[in-house]
């Protein structure tokens, strides 16, 4: 997975006062949870943009000014209500050898069979939430729906196995294909209706010479 580097500064005082003035000269009080103790920094909001305002998934390097280094993912964040400012930023520190439960985006690419023929692609689930070790973080879960027709859907126990566990039931549905008034038939179903059909006609024909048959 992407990393995105934080330049930020150890911070010791964490008052309301300490942390407004901080919110005034432009920076973010962020919280560092899941080491042996909370670490309080702040960096620019700036450079948190590419981190927020994304769809993707990243992890984080957190170099702080006392020298010290910190991998860490986004866990909370915390905006102002009427501006949408970042008030506030929580992260949860990476271990090499500690899974991590994080949430992943869903790529979905191809061209539907179904949508083709005038069904309507439905996203379920933009993101699915897995449980892995850092080094096994994907940075996207990527589904090929060019099989799909209408009618057919997705579901968290058709994904391929990877190096992670999906923390949803098997049954979650992630994308489907359904049906709209202009949908048309698609050609594979008009064709196996078509041997249906012939195959009842067929046996319909053959009864009555049987019948004949038995009365001679």
């Amino acid at each position: 997975m992407k990393s995105i580097t934080i330049n930020g500064s150890q911070r010791e005082s964490v008052g309301k006062k300490a942390t407004k003035a901080l919110r005034n000269a432009g920076q973010v009080p962020c919280v560092l949870y899941g080491g042996d103790k909370p670490v309080h920094f702040s960096a620019p909001e700036l450079a948190f943009s590419k981190l927020v305002y994304t769809p993707n998934a990243h992890t984080v390097v957190i170099n702080l000014d006392s020298g010290e280094v910190l991998n860490a993912v986004l866990q909370d964040i915390q905006f102002h209500p009427v501006t949408d400012r970042i008030l506030h930023i929580d992260f949860y520190q990476l271990f090499e050898d500690k899974e991590i439960a994080l949430n992943i985006p869903v790529q979905l690419v191809g061209n539907s069979r179904g949508v083709k023929n005038g069904g309507v692609l439905r996203r379920n689930n933009r993101k699915l939430r897995i449980k892995a070790l850092p080094a096994n973080l994907p940075d996207f879960i990527e589904i090929d729906i060019t099989p799909l027709k209408i009618g057919d859907k997705v579901a968290v126990g058709d994904l391929p196995d990877g190096n992670y566990t999906f923390l949803h039931s098997d049954n979650t549905v992630v994308c489907q294909i359904k049906t709209a008034r202009t949908a048309i038939v698609d050609d594979d179903d008009e064709d196996e209706e078509i041997e249906g059909e012939e195959g009842a006609e067929g046996a319909s024909a053959d009864a009555p010479a049987a019948e004949a048959t038995a009365e001679e």
